[in-house]
């Protein structure tokens, strides 16, 4: 058989050899299709809503006076001394991000299935894209937490900002959105055999939340159950967050670093499990 010359085609496509192999080459050179998914995403989802993207706004604001109404008004539950709307609102904002992007993500082969059977691209392609159009989204509700934020400094002194941490903001919301395309990719590649996993993931991911210092600050909980929130790798990020910003919270950098190392760990595994499925999973959707 002769061999054909590679020179003279314009787009090579080989299989990987190896399970962990992650073509990082291909994802940047589909970088335009990643940007055209962002856009999609990001105009899809409000395009025949009468408000459109002021729900962007609507939805952090009516939770954040939910949680005051309830768990500030009514079951008078600890705020370290910070207004109510504003503790709830640092929570809320940073959460959001987390829990758009592991419920859209944990969705990627059953959503797609139809490109995915047509069209060859990196397939991390799509999870990436879902990372992008969801900040988008978090940039938008961290200026309403900024603009509220900005209001309580200069009239009350309940609001102590650490500004010399302020630095470790990108880092927070890289390692949320870490989490949530590790957790996302994993499900989603789960999916694919397992459909049931699809009605779990909403109510998981709530229940994660109440476990994640969301809605009670960890400084009120018996230091046992302190213990046990911080395993949990989201606890340690949000606390850090209204640490830097409110000036209350739970701050350590070992609770960071274990964070930081758990995230790494899941995105690798995850990764891994991905590039496994997306070879068959073709047969099982």
């Amino acid at each position: 058989m002769k061999e054909t010359d590679d020179s003279n085609w314009d787009l090579i496509i080989r299989p990987r050899h190896k399970w962990y192999q992650v073509d990082v080459a291909a994802i940047w050179q589909y970088r335009d299709l990643l940007m055209l998914l962002v856009r999609r995403d990001f105009v899809a989802v409000y395009k025949q809503t009468i408000l459109g993207p002021i729900w962007f706004f609507i939805q952090p604001i009516i939770t954040s006076l939910t949680f005051t109404f309830i768990f500030g008004n009514l079951a008078h539950l600890s705020t370290d001394g910070n207004p109510a709307i504003l503790f709830y609102l640092a929570g809320i904002t940073l959460w959001t991000y987390f829990a758009d992007c592991i419920t859209k993500t944990s969705t990627t082969f059953t959503s797609n299935a139809g490109v995915f059977g047509k069209v060859y691209f990196p397939r991390l392609i799509m999870p990436l894209s879902i990372l992008v159009s969801n900040l988008i989204k978090f940039v938008i509700q961290f200026l309403i937490f900024i603009l509220t934020w900005l209001y309580f400094i200069f009239t009350t002194d309940a609001v102590q900002p650490q500004w010399q941490y302020m630095w470790l903001l990108p880092m927070l919301v890289f390692m949320m959105a870490g989490l949530g395309l590790g957790f996302g990719i994993f499900i989603s590649s789960l999916t694919t055999k397992y459909r049931d996993l699809t009605f779990l993931v909403g109510f998981g991911v709530q229940l994660l939340m109440y476990a994640s210092s969301v809605v009670l600050p960890i400084s009120s909980m018996p230091s046992k159950i302190q213990f046990l929130m911080l395993l949990n790798p989201l606890t340690s990020i949000i606390e850090a967050f209204k640490f830097i910003f409110l000036g209350s919270g739970y701050f350590d950098g070992i609770w960071l670093v274990y964070g930081f190392s758990f995230m790494t760990v899941l995105i690798l595994f995850s990764v891994i499990i991905f590039n496994k499925v997306e070879k068959s999973f073709m047969d099982t959707v």
